[in-house]
């Protein structure tokens, strides 16, 4: 009894992790853009800063704000591989019963379903990493530079 509820709810869970391993990969999509936009603007504008620059900001609240700017990327590239693995278990214990009961074909077709779930959360969270690392670097070095321009220790 408790096996079957828990199955069910499983089941139950399979679309709604699907939806957002869909929308995670086009929202690393649309990050990947926003990044390659904000490297070209920061290549046609060498002072280009993506924090406020004016004095009246806290150096704690533009820290602050970098990560508000970067820990939605963190939290995709951390995330989306556990929806990964959600999505490819799933389906596999009834693939694997499936199997059992001498229907290879059908389960088959729920493998290669599951594993291309894994494969879109793997490439969102592949995405997200790499504009993670490029966007925290300019943001620490934009902190670098404000430090700096305000004569405090580095």
């Amino acid at each position: 009894m408790i096996e079957s509820g828990i199955l069910q709810f499983t089941q139950f869970l399979l679309p709604p992790v699907l939806l957002l391993l869909a929308l995670a990969f086009a929202y690393a999509l649309w990050v990947a853009g926003m990044t390659a936009m904000e490297a070209w603007q920061r290549w046609r504008r060498p002072g280009y800063t993506a924090l406020p620059d004016d004095a009246g900001h806290t150096l704690e609240e533009l820290e602050m704000r970098a990560l508000r700017q970067i820990e939605p990327l963190r939290l995709l590239s951390r995330v989306t591989p556990m929806l990964g693995l959600i999505a490819t278990m799933i389906p596999l214990g009834p693939a694997l019963q499936g199997i059992a009961d001498g229907a290879g074909n059908g389960a088959l077709a729920v493998f290669s379903g599951a594993f291309g779930g894994v494969v879109l959360a793997l490439a969102a969270a592949s995405i997200g990493l790499v504009a993670y690392s490029i966007r925290r670097r300019w943001l620490l070095a934009e902190l670098l530079a404000v430090r700096k321009a305000r004569g405090l220790a580095v």
